[in-house]
């Protein structure tokens, strides 16, 4: 995945980034807030068409989205609610982001492109979704390959690029076929063990019933047997 790759390459300067801004007490929160006033400013750029402008903001925007994590290990404020709110937050970002597409295109009457960014937007966040319903029911669904970091990548590119046509006919597709992989891929694992839970449920009350079963032998046919076996 795209997010390990990243990770590995950039782990050593944003650990160092991030021993920075711990020693100045800055609270990861106002990092992860950061993030989102950044892309609520490159929403802005892209209503207003400068999608390079964009783009650069949505740089500075995962810079924040980095850094926020490590900080709060370094500042011993890890807490679940801090990654309850990145990942609020986060698609509150990834909506703005199409959000001000959409409205550009309608500005420009490309209701084609308009429509395409709002169907990227749906898939933006069902796959997401999809991952949290598929995990409340048991298994786990991290499956497909079209999540955030892959999401803002592609944006960021084709932001700097001036190419965001182009990102929109892959953000339209490509999410929606990852919350389609996911939905199959949760029911297989859900009918599997629904399936062995069957099993083991009718063989537990087939024992059950086989220990519960009182003898049909009668005296006679104990003492035949017995006699059987001594001879």
């Amino acid at each position: 995945m795209l997010t390990r790759s990243i990770g590995r390459y950039l782990s050593w300067p944003i650990d160092c980034l991030a021993s920075l801004l711990a020693k100045t007490g800055v609270p990861p929160n106002v990092i992860t807030w950061s993030a989102l006033v950044v892309n609520l400013w490159a929403c802005v750029f892209f209503a207003a068409g400068r999608f390079a402008a964009a783009g650069g903001l949505m740089i500075l925007a995962g810079m924040c989205d980095l850094l926020d994590g490590p900080v709060a290990r370094k500042q011993n404020r890890v807490s679940k609610f801090g990654g309850f709110l990145e990942s609020i937050l986060d698609r509150y970002s990834d909506l703005m982001l199409f959000l001000g597409l959409l409205v550009y295109y309608v500005q420009v009457n490309r209701f084609p492109y308009a429509i395409l960014a709002g169907t990227a937007m749906a898939g933006a966040v069902m796959v997401g979704y999809a991952q949290a319903r598929a995990e409340s029911l048991g298994p786990a669904s991290k499956v497909g390959f079209w999540e955030r970091p892959e999401r803002m990548v592609l944006m960021i590119v084709c932001a700097l690029a001036n190419q965001m046509e182009l990102a929109l006919w892959i953000l339209a597709i490509g999410p929606n076929i990852t919350v389609v992989h996911r939905i199959i891929h949760t029911w297989r694992q859900a009918e599997g063990k629904q399936r062995s839970t069957g099993i083991e449920d009718k063989a537990a009350l087939n024992l059950a019933a086989r220990q519960a079963k009182p003898s049909q032998e009668t005296p006679a046919t104990i003492l035949t047997r017995s006699a059987g076996r001594g001879s």
